[in-house]
């Protein structure tokens, strides 16, 4: 588990099973209480969670040598026999696991929906006749499935609301798209006024809007950072920005999630040493986190990350995708839920494809860094501009959000997002699921770990009319398996308990309360304190 110890400005960072909620004020440089949780994986789960994989995977040589003696049919890609000599191009060990393990729990991802991401959605039936190496349509369309698997954190994502009159306005006039660059003759005004409305969002001196969120890191980060530079990046950071880190050129290397001991070492060793064989000082060290961590729930402890980067001289790129909107008391992301400067942030990146229901990405920070980056990032040079419908309705739900509509609606969705918060991760706890992140992350990874029961888990909640997003290997750890649930402010408190109760009834049919914390349900707790009783084993 992650725990944080009062009196040192370094976090203790480890795995325990006997304490999983610990408050962190770490010497002052925290204004709130510091939540998190990672129970350890029950020793006997992760035995079977091992044994489980062992037995797919025999049945699954098993599988191929009966495919390879034509008694079996074989569904997937194969060389032709004319091309055997050939470089492959499918490599048959790197493929094992799709056709023998991912294709028997295919069913459970790619489910296509016909209705706006909101609290609830309409579901296209399909069925396999194949063992889900195809799938046929039925026509019948299963309706109102709660929705506990979109990042609609804020509920913008609607086809009604403050977006909807202005979007269509701006679809009339603009069309909707514009088929071209913004360095040619894609550059509207409205591109102007959501990027002068985006640095006062976010409280930075200029900003720059970009089309896609997973080209934004991917893009941008070789033009920051190239070869003589360090990057020390988070362990569990996003594909985008491990992408963006390698296409740079530059040295990276890995610190522990969220440990600010590793990260240090890693700081004192590049200042000490400097670049290997030649030992010259490295040209930048740019530290690259996350707000909220997709997979894990937590959050980056911010303060302890910008002490650092303050005493080392090293820069800081921060990634608001899931905070953006989700975190602080006016939705300004993970830098206001800490109560920081924006200023300490040299690169404020986010993306609009979550909590303001649209979609692209953007980077903010200093006048200078923006006018560099708009000449030298690719997706800013080479990369259609953002559609202009898309834009406006970023600039809606922005203006609502800071309440310069004239109304409290962001306000209150903002609020509505973190009771939802709180109360969602108290119940599973109080139900004995093992729970990962921080108490006030609305991403929620609900811990599976055996391979059988992630498609198991997401075929009884559909039965039940509840839509989950389920996870495991590659994405996790072997014996990491979860589903991870997002919640949203359009999320009722009746929405909530149905969910429940029907999650409390799947995890007693599949036996996935392993938690040996159980939570004691109190009417009366307060704000920073939990109470746990020890149940065994």
């Amino acid at each position: 588990m992650a725990t944080g110890c009062a009196d040192n400005p370094s976090p203790c960072f480890q795995r325990k099973s006997l304490l999983i909620h610990h408050i962190t004020q770490n010497g002052g440089l925290y204004k709130r209480p510091f939540n998190e949780a990672f129970e350890e994986t029950p020793m006997l789960v992760a035995v079977l969670t091992y044994v489980g994989y062992g037995i797919l995977t025999l049945f699954g040589y098993l599988r191929d040598f009966l495919r390879y003696w034509k008694i079996e049919k074989c569904h997937n890609a194969t060389e032709r026999e004319e091309q055997r000599d050939f470089v492959p191009l499918y490599q048959d060990f790197e493929n094992f696991y799709t056709r023998n393990l991912y294709m028997r729990i295919r069913d459970s991802w790619n489910r296509p929906i016909c209705s706006v991401p909101g609290g609830k959605v309409d579901l296209l039936e399909r069925v396999s006749h194949d063992y889900n190496w195809t799938f046929t349509y039925t026509g019948k369309v299963i309706k109102d499935i709660i929705n506990m698997g979109s990042y609609n954190y804020l509920g913008f994502a609607e086809n009604a609301g403050p977006s909807k009159i202005p979007v269509t306005k701006v679809l009339s006039q603009y069309g909707c798209g514009m088929c071209s660059t913004r360095q040619e003759m894609g550059n509207v005004d409205k591109h102007e006024e959501l990027e002068t409305l985006l640095a006062r969002y976010l409280g930075v001196e200029s900003a720059l809007a970009y089309g896609m969120g997973f080209a934004t890191n991917s893009m941008n980060i070789p033009a920051l950072v190239g070869k003589g530079c360090l990057i020390l990046s988070d362990e569990l950071n996003h594909a985008s920005l491990v992408l963006g880190a390698r296409l740079s050129g530059a040295t990276i290397r890995i610190f522990k999630h969220n440990n600010m001991q590793s990260l240090e070492k890693l700081l004192k060793d590049a200042i000490v040493y400097g670049q290997p064989r030649t030992h010259r000082p490295w040209k930048k060290i740019l530290i690259i986190v996350e707000g909220i961590y997709s997979m894990e729930g937590s959050i980056v402890r911010l303060p302890e990350v910008i002490a650092l980067k303050k005493k080392y001289k090293s820069y800081l790129y921060l990634d608001e995708a899931h905070s953006i909107g989700a975190l602080g008391p006016n939705g300004r992301g993970v830098v206001e839920y800490f109560g920081l400067d924006p200023e300490d942030v040299d690169i404020m990146m986010g993306t609009f494809t979550k909590s303001f229901g649209a979609a692209g990405g953007y980077i903010g920070g200093k006048k200078e860094l923006i006018d560099y980056l708009r000449v030298h990032s690719h997706s800013a040079v080479y990369a259609t501009s953002l559609s202009p419908p898309v834009v406006q309705q970023i600039i809606t739900t922005m203006k609502c959000i800071m309440g310069e509509d004239g109304t409290t609606l962001g306000k209150q969705r903002i609020q509505q997002l973190a009771e939802n918060t709180r109360y969602f991760r108290r119940r599973l706890k109080e139900l004995g699921f093992i729970i990962y992140g921080n108490e006030d992350s609305p991403v929620v990874p609900l811990m599976l770990y055996m391979p059988a029961k992630i498609g198991a888990f997401g075929r009884e909640m559909l039965k039940r009319h509840i839509g989950v997003v389920v996870v495991g290997f590659p994405a996790t750890p072997i014996i990491e398996s979860r589903a991870r649930i997002c919640l949203s402010a359009i999320h009722t408190k009746e929405i909530l308990d149905i969910a429940l109760k029907k999650i409390d009834e799947v995890g007693d049919l599949l036996m996935l309360k392993y938690s040996r914390h159980r939570q004691v349900p109190l009417l009366d707790r307060p704000f920073d304190e939990t109470t746990y009783e020890e149940t065994e084993d």
